[in-house]
């Protein structure tokens, strides 16, 4: 079973096999799971099982509601939808060597590809389709699935890490660029180039993700002690967080909030971190009414003589709030929403269930858990009254980036007929609303 979240500019998925919904085991021959952050729709959940896969809308705390439910292909692994589209990507352990992309709302196929080896992941947006296999990547323009580029002999992946930008201005693709240590390689693939190699850590990845507008990226390696944020795409390190020092961890998510202000993050510990990305005040006085930032500058000069390791250190910063979920060693992927207007945490886990929780972005501190859906359970679970302090007072936050209805994109009820291809103007003339009835989906095209 896999589950998939997207919220207003980002997605939580968990995956693990279909075979064995409920444990953390792989299935002989069939490809390794992913969990990964990436971007699309308000308020849209995917959840792939044995005997096919499932849409729902989340846009209340207590109601999700199944908005389509498929039986014809068992045993799904990977499911991706392109925003609030009508347009599904699936894979199934069945055959984990073929992509199938379906018009849910018309129940009709409109095309498939077959590769080489395993599917490990499938990410994309309004431009680009990226196919992740263990040894190479394959990029598709999104419009007619034109394979536009093969990137071959990549460094062993078999976790099938990778992230997709999701604005229409910059699409770049992150994925590993060693086998043997945290380096990332960003590539722009409507340019088809590689823009940076970033040095990130020197343990392999664990997790990478964009922020909405793709100007910056998050990484964690596999000893899950430091998460790093960098630039885009000048590779340039901005903030460093420390989740911890007593142990090694494995990351399992990452993801920014829709307005890239914090950043998410949950891992094999009953501990999910959210970081705040707070630059220092642009004056002197600002800078100087804050105790936190005076010793950041201090620590700043100090680290141009301190070994290395202690300078690093003294440069992270701690969590500014966090959720201790019920147990430990679950497989669990988290994402930042807002939901009824007001700021939430999503994990999703591998027992099948998914927990939103309140967010104070002006205090932080321990979330609180305000509702818990479970499969099985449609009605979900109410948490009592008294857990759910009032949020009221978070109402009057900044307002951050509204959700457009003019991006370049499909419509929720657009879709093509078999043999139609997207006009060249849909694309290439500016942006389009959503729920234009002459957007399409990609042309019909069969392949085996």
């Amino acid at each position: 079973m896999c589950w998939r979240l997207w919220t207003t500019s980002h997605t939580l998925g968990l995956r693990f096999p279909a075979r064995f919904p409920w444990k953390q085991k792989s299935v002989a021959g069939s490809p390794k799971p992913r969990q990964s952050c990436s971007s699309y729709t308000s308020g849209s959940l995917a959840l792939g099982t044995r005997t096919g896969y499932k849409l729902f809308s989340l846009t209340m705390v207590e109601k999700l509601d199944c908005i389509h439910e498929s039986a014809e292909t068992p045993d799904v692994y990977i499911v991706e939808r392109l925003f609030s589209s009508s347009l599904v990507v699936v894979v199934s352990s069945a055959m984990p060597e073929r992509m199938n992309i379906y018009h849910f709302k018309k129940g009709t196929e409109i095309c498939n590809y077959s590769y080489p080896e395993n599917i490990l992941a499938v990410k994309l947006n309004r431009q680009r389709l990226v196919v992740c296999l263990e040894e190479s990547i394959y990029i598709h323009n999104i419009k007619d699935m034109k394979l536009l580029k093969t990137l071959l002999n990549t460094p062993s992946n078999p976790s099938g890490l990778c992230a997709l930008s999701i604005t229409h201005s910059n699409s770049y693709l992150a994925y590993p660029g060693s086998f043997s240590t945290g380096e990332v390689v960003v590539y722009d693939t409507i340019s088809l180039n590689t823009v940076t190699v970033i040095p990130a850590h020197d343990s392999p990845l664990a997790a990478l993700t964009f922020n909405a507008s793709a100007t910056r990226l998050a990484s964690a390696s596999e000893r899950g002690t430091v998460i790093r944020v960098f630039s885009v795409p000048e590779g340039l390190r901005l903030f460093e967080f420390r989740r911890g020092m007593k142990r090694y961890v494995s990351i399992s998510s990452l993801c920014f909030s829709p307005d890239g202000l914090y950043l998410v993050s949950s891992s094999n510990t009953e501990t999910v971190h959210i970081f705040k990305l707070e630059p220092l005040g642009p004056s002197a006085e600002d800078e100087a009414a804050s105790w936190t930032a005076y010793m950041g500058k201090m620590f700043s000069a100090a680290s141009t003589y301190l070994p290395a390791q202690v300078s690093g250190m003294m440069s992270q910063d701690r969590a500014f709030a966090t959720v201790h979920l019920l147990s430990a060693a679950q497989r669990n992927v988290c994402t930042l929403a807002v939901i009824q207007k007001l700021p939430r945490l999503l994990v999703a886990t591998a027992e099948g269930q998914l927990f939103i929780y309140n967010v104070d972005p002006l205090q932080g501190g321990e979330c609180t858990l305000a509702f818990k859906h479970s499969e099985g359970e449609p009605e979900g679970l109410e948490v009592p009254a008294q857990s759910c302090p009032s949020y009221a007072e978070t109402a009057a936050l900044p307002p951050s980036a509204p959700v457009t209805a003019t991006l370049t994109g499909y419509s929720e009820d657009g879709g093509a007929k078999k043999g139609e291809v997207i006009p060249e103007h849909e694309f290439a003339a500016g942006p389009v609303c959503l729920d234009d009835e002459n957007e399409f989906p990609p042309v019909s095209i069969q392949r085996s």
